[in-house]
């Protein structure tokens, strides 16, 4: 009972301690498992028999949402610190109630309540039958981002840490721009082009985080060494998954006549064919098509 006091009221940063989702882990993982049980049980089994939504203004709105919010994170985690006065080697956690020090734990914090958001990407592949998205990998991110960063913001807001964060909210950028182009409907495929240079930015991030952890272990600034055991194999970790969902879905061409190949069946799946265009959608994306000159959405017109 004392370890549990010590650890979750005594032990934390005070100025964020008090924070909505903060101070109690039970909320927090109460969501966490609702969000799992509706994902993988609730959610596939209520939809078996009905229809997906088409959600296609909501999904623009939304990852509109996620962009702006990524690029304010991204903004202030360099005008904070990373372009400023941090150290790229060691750099601790400023626990003052300057200025400085609160922006820094609010962004943190901000940081936390995305990661939160973010569960409504699954949320909506559920009710939109995009089961195939709904991978281990998938559904790993999702559930062991929100823990960590609950974690930073509550005992470390700030420091050595939050590069990760900065590096993720800028491939964030990428990503839901991505996915919100996508909602807009098959006049935009053709700029969509790039999404596996998303995965490529995802794995280069959990390079960059695992290399700068590492530091840790060679300098001193007050900024925890013990999170390495938890920081250096989850970057390992994220990387494979990351790598292996690479791999399978674009493999990696050796010849030419392979990347023609790969190009065909990439074009096949986009519903470009016999020159006629039926979009099936993409991750974020939508249900929107044509055949023979006409508008279809499984049968019916799109919102």
């Amino acid at each position: 009972m004392f370890s549990n006091y010590l650890i979750f009221f005594r032990i934390p940063d005070p100025r964020t301690n008090d924070w909505f989702l903060i101070k109690d882990p039970l909320p927090g993982l109460t969501i966490i498992g609702l969000y799992l049980y509706f994902s993988l049980k609730w959610g596939p089994r209520y939809m078996a028999d009905k229809k997906p939504f088409q959600l296609q203004k909501t999904l623009v709105i939304y990852n509109f949402i996620q962009v702006v919010v990524s690029v304010w994170l991204f903004h202030e985690g360099l005008d904070a610190g990373w372009l400023r006065t941090y150290s790229w080697k060691c750099q601790p956690v400023d626990f003052s109630r300057t200025p400085e020090g609160m922006r820094v734990a609010r962004g943190v914090y901000i940081y936390f309540l995305a990661k939160m958001s973010e569960l409504l990407d699954t949320i909506f592949f559920v009710i939109r039958k995009k089961d195939r998205q709904i991978t281990f990998l998938h559904m790993y991110h999702h559930t062991v981002m929100p823990m960590i960063s609950w974690g930073a913001t509550k005992y470390y807001p700030g420091g050595h840490g939050t590069l990760i964060g900065v590096i993720n909210s800028f491939v964030h950028i990428i990503m839901y721009t991505y996915y919100m182009f996508s909602a807009m409907g098959p006049q935009f495929q053709r700029y969509l082009f790039w999404k596996k240079y998303i995965t490529t930015l995802q794995m280069l991030q959990f390079c960059i985080a695992f290399l700068h952890s590492a530091q840790l272990l060679f300098y001193d600034c007050g900024y925890p060494r013990w999170s390495v055991v938890f920081t250096l194999p989850n970057s390992i970790f994220f990387y494979y998954l990351f790598y292996d969902f690479y791999y399978k879905a674009y493999g990696k061409p050796t010849k030419k006549g392979d990347d023609k190949k790969t190009d065909a069946k990439e074009i096949k799946s986009n519903g470009h064919a016999n020159g006629k265009h039926v979009a099936n959608g993409t991750a974020n994306g939508t249900a929107n098509g044509t055949a023979n000159g006409k508008k279809i959405a499984n049968g019916k017109k799109v919102e």
